[in-house]
């Protein structure tokens, strides 16, 4: 009879131990939907200045994916989503330091009248120049001078406090790492047959 008894209760355990509403598995299901590193995420932003007047948004659009952690966005940005949940909404401020830097002087360069098409030449515009691999850098025309042209190669929000308004949209756990491929070994070499060069 005790025998018994005590299967019983051991069969009531494991059913307890391993019941979805226990703590311990719900805590699992609950931390893959904060945005923590590793951690795809599906983001919609609306990005303004410090004057309130938008400079982008994707609302409507697509939503901008990335992975948590892995500088693949802004690091203030990035710090500011940290720990949200799926429908969380929140307005994350980010100042020059945390986005794109601080307006640095050295990125300021002359460049002759002559090299820069004529319909260009005036404050404001924007030009594309090529960086050192090869890839397009936006650029804008700071200063016309007599014969030159002060061109400002600062990413254009340098120097800006930027504001988002973000919501999360979706978050997935990050891919389980595949464990290496075991090396093939190598083919065993075949013995010269008779007759032949080696």
């Amino acid at each position: 009879m005790r025998v018994i008894l005590w299967a019983l209760i051991l069969s009531l355990a494991t059913v307890e131990l391993f019941s979805p509403s226990t703590p311990i598995a719900a805590q699992s299901t609950k931390d893959d939907k904060v945005v923590k590193d590793g951690a795809v995420i599906s983001l919609q932003y609306t990005l303004s200045g410090e004057d309130g007047k938008t400079i982008e948004s994707n609302k409507g659009q697509e939503p901008l994916k990335y992975t948590q952690g892995a500088k693949q966005i802004i690091p203030g940005l990035e710090k500011g989503v940290a720990g949200m949940k799926v429908g969380e909404e929140k307005r994350v401020k980010v100042k020059p330091e945390d986005g794109y830097g601080p307006v640095d002087n050295k990125a300021f360069q002359e460049f002759p009248k002559e090299k820069v098409p004529q319909e260009m030449q005036k404050v404001g515009a924007q030009l594309m120049l090529k960086g050192p691999q090869g890839q397009a850098l936006p650029v804008r025309v700071k200063e016309l001078k007599e014969k030159t042209v002060l061109i400002d190669m600062n990413h254009p929000m340098a120097g800006k406090t930027l504001v988002f308004d973000v919501k999360i949209l979706d978050i997935q756990a990050a891919a389980a790492p595949q464990p290496p491929k075991p090396a093939q070994p190598a083919a065993p070499p075949q013995p010269a047959k008779p007759g032949q060069a080696k």
